[in-house]
């Protein structure tokens, strides 16, 4: 059996616009413009994409299990309508005071994705737009690439030069459209139906 082709994204500020006060309504997840074609893209080319993502907003009693479910419904129904899909979301449901394995900057997400992919996380691509995340993707292996859709736009050029000498290799885009691109001009597409 064929290894995917694996992507490990973020959810809040790369797929749709980052929120302080969380996304606690399907009707709050807006997406970043060009994000949800950008994944339809690399599923054409037999790119598979997981979203791994801190959903604080569980553990601080903002918003309920139900309300994730029909938040992720309704972003798996808006890419569905440009042609793409996610194959999972893994989230940590935990508050940073609870110290887990899972939350970033903690590898224990992206090791549950390679775990149930079968993948080794040293060819898995892994797109983050925060320093705590690149840190993850160091600490899980993966290939990390910065995007600059969201909260990274607030750090000066100086701040995202310091993240990206601090986790070596990483791969600055302005976003998930540009990160598409760069990926999909230097690997070959791989026929899907395997």
């Amino acid at each position: 059996m064929q290894t995917p082709k694996l992507i490990i994204i973020g959810r809040d500020g790369i797929l749709n616009r980052f929120r302080e006060d969380h996304v606690k309504d399907p009707s709050e997840w807006d997406p970043v413009p060009g994000a949800l074609e950008a994944v339809a893209r690399l599923n054409h080319a037999g790119w598979h994409l997981v979203v791994a993502t801190n959903q604080a907003g569980i553990g601080r009693g903002l918003v309920d299990m139900a309300t994730v479910n029909s938040v992720h419904q309704h972003m798996m129904k808006l890419l569905a309508a440009k042609g793409g899909r996610i194959d999972a979301v893994f989230f940590c449901p935990h508050a940073a005071e609870e110290q887990c394995e899972c939350r970033k900057p903690q590898p224990g997400m992206m090791f549950d994705i390679a775990k149930r992919y079968g993948v080794d996380l040293k060819n898995v691509p892994m797109v983050v737009d925060t320093h705590r995340d690149l840190l993850a993707a160091q600490a899980a292996g993966c290939q990390p690439h910065l995007v600059k859709s969201a909260r990274a736009q607030r750090a000066s050029d100086e701040e995202l030069a310091q993240w990206a000498a601090s986790v070596p290799g990483t791969l600055v885009h302005e976003d998930l459209a540009s990160f598409a691109a760069a990926l999909l001009a230097t690997t070959p597409a791989r026929q899907s139906g395997a």
